[in-house]
């Protein structure tokens, strides 16, 4: 099947005792077994049956299934959130005495977990900008078991060439992980090019409505059957049966929202690259974007996230705040609806980003200058966008 006909077909069939055409809500936690099952995950075996919605749900199966299928894997692990899977995935892989390259920008909720908690337990973090293949290979050591990139980066929307990277890790042994969740299933599909895990926030453009958080890590059976076992199962971060009801159906829509999130974020960047209030844009669609040649190689969609530099940031975000009428002034990103929220450097870089070279700290303002606003360009139609903008960029301060 094509891609639009997986998203809607991949891991459903009709009910066989109703004749539903559309997937199945199992809210219950708990399933009427036999007198032999066992009362231990250890002698758990994958897709035996259903027995207790944290070990495993007919739902939640529905959505791992279509979730494989859209990123060409063999199979998926579904989490209460992205964080939920990163912890799982890290917690699974990392043991005290070994090291891990890092992306020293990332999500910002990653980013803290290794600057503090994860060396907590004698486990070393390296933190480089994997944009910059050279730093990557000289970070390693004899004892690094896991890269971890995110391409495009939050917030910057810097990019990492994965099958460089993927080269890199697997000559020193190493896992990379890549989080995929600005670029999804439709623009990239790491694990094509040499990851060994994926990881998607499924609260962004997978669910796609900004109603139902969600998290979830793709890759082989050989590495996931015994994570869900050891890490998924055992720390408790189950997605709700509705939350992956919710995200599933929203997976249906994806290839044709990703296709209108692309066509509405270029069209206003291009708006804002001729705005005289606008210093910077940047977007992986825009020949302006200082890895273009990156882009139009790795990816097949440039998704719906920019960033755009002005004078006086933070000013400039109290005004947006109260004048913007369609755009939420909000976190978050990949919903239907267009967010805005203003990022500053000085902030970040006391809170979640802790560089350790003036190369770094130069890459952070290159693209993020003294602080960016994120914009997530949803669905709306693009000219009411640009009024938007248009009438509150250009209103007097109060």
């Amino acid at each position: 099947m094509n891609l639009q006909t997986k998203a809607i077909h991949a891991g459903e069939s009709p009910d066989l005792l109703t004749g539903a055409s559309a997937p199945n809500l199992v809210m219950s936690t708990t399933f009427v077994t036999g007198a032999d099952t066992t009362f231990s995950v250890e002698g758990l075996e994958e897709n035996e049956g259903w027995i207790y919605t944290r070990w495993g749900n007919p739902t939640i199966h529905q959505l791992e299934e279509k979730l494989a299928a859209l990123e060409e894997a063999e199979t998926a692990v579904a989490f209460a959130s992205g964080m939920g899977a990163i912890v799982a995935l890290l917690f699974h892989l990392l043991r005290a005495g070994d090291h891990a390259v890092v992306s020293d920008v990332a999500y910002a909720a990653l980013a803290e977990l290794t600057n503090d908690m994860i060396p907590d337990l004698n486990i070393e973090i390296s933190k480089v900008n994997t944009a910059d293949l050279d730093a990557v290979q000289k970070a390693l050591r004899p004892n690094t078991r896991l890269v971890y990139i995110e391409t495009p980066c939050n917030p910057l929307l810097r990019l990492t060439d994965i099958a460089a990277v993927a080269n890199i890790a697997h000559s020193a042994g190493a896992k990379l992980v890549v989080d995929s969740t600005f670029a999804t299933s439709i623009a990239t599909k790491p694990l094509l090019l040499g990851a060994d895990f994926v990881i998607h926030s499924l609260t962004k453009y997978a669910g796609g409505h900004g109603d139902a958080l969600g998290g979830a890590i793709l890759g082989n059976k050989t590495d996931l059957v015994p994570l869900r076992k050891k890490t998924a199962i055992r720390l408790g971060g189950t997605i709700s049966p509705f939350n992956a009801w919710l995200i599933l159906r929203g997976l249906a829509t994806l290839p044709l929202r990703m296709r209108a999130h692309q066509e509405n974020a270029w069209t206003v960047a291009k708006y804002l690259e001729n705005h005289p209030k606008v210093k910077r844009v940047i977007y992986p669609g825009l020949p302006s974007h200082p890895q273009y040649e990156l882009a139009q190689r790795q990816m097949k969609n440039f998704s719906g996230i920019l960033t755009f530099q002005v004078e006086n940031g933070q000013e400039m975000a109290r005004q947006l705040a109260e004048k913007l009428q369609i755009i939420h002034y909000a976190v978050s990103l990949g919903h239907h609806r267009s967010l805005i929220f203003y990022l500053n450097s000085s902030d970040l870089l006391k809170t979640s980003f802790k560089f350790s070279t003036q190369e770094q700290l130069d890459s952070w303002h290159q693209f993020a200058g003294e602080g960016i606003f994120r914009l997530s360009v949803g669905l709306e139609d693009a000219g009411d966008l640009i009024a938007d903008l248009e009438q509150a960029l250009n209103s007097q301060p109060q």
